[in-house]
């Protein structure tokens, strides 16, 4: 029950990541890891493979960003240290300073702590854990959330406060969902 409840606050940590990478990894991991009893070494390889996968791509997705051209269409491109390599379709960039999309630390801070918050995602999914550390006890799982996940969560909290992400790159809300909405509880005025 505590395993649980502590290991449900990481839900909080887990908004840092793209959508579409969690998603892909809860949807296959336990099809691979065939729900943790990984009876073959195939079973542990691919599942291996999804984790490395599923890590990168949460590190590269933080070099990532979009921008919306003079018709409205949204095109994504790779950070670099020039500004935005963009993708094949929008060479016509009409009008858009790329150079302005450069690599600044904080796309650094955001890839390192976001594999960081993927590792913990991981080492915490119930199929991992059986798969790969079948020895572990639940009581060993629950002082691991309870001693690990706190600071952990501090940790990330304080550097994605300190280095806000700017970004609005592949798996990550676009560009018209990410601005500053009134709550939606609150009633609205006009």
């Amino acid at each position: 029950m505590a395993f649980d409840l502590l290991c449900s606050k990481m839900g909080n940590l887990v908004k840092f990541l793209p959508t579409g990478t969690v998603f892909i990894f809860n949807f296959l991991n336990p099809v691979l890891t065939d729900n943790g009893d990984c009876k073959t070494p195939l079973n542990k390889q691919s599942a291996a493979v999804l984790i490395v996968l599923c890590g990168f791509t949460c590190c590269f997705s933080c070099f990532t960003d979009s921008y919306k051209d003079r018709h409205g269409k949204t095109h994504y491109g790779i950070a670099t240290f020039k500004g935005l390599w963009p993708s094949p379709s929008s060479f016509e960039s009409d009008l858009v300073n790329l150079s302005s999309y450069k690599l600044r630390l904080s796309d650094f801070v955001h890839a390192f702590f976001s594999s960081m918050v993927f590792a913990v995602l991981v080492l915490l999914e119930p199929n991992t854990v059986k798969c790969f550390y079948p020895s572990l006890s639940t009581n060993s799982k629950a002082l691991i959330c309870l001693i690990a996940l706190p600071p952990i969560a501090l940790v990330v909290s304080l550097a994605f406060m300190w280095f806000p992400n700017k970004r609005h790159g592949i798996g990550h809300p676009s560009i018209e969902h990410s601005s500053n909405k009134s709550n939606l509880l609150l009633p609205q005025t006009s």
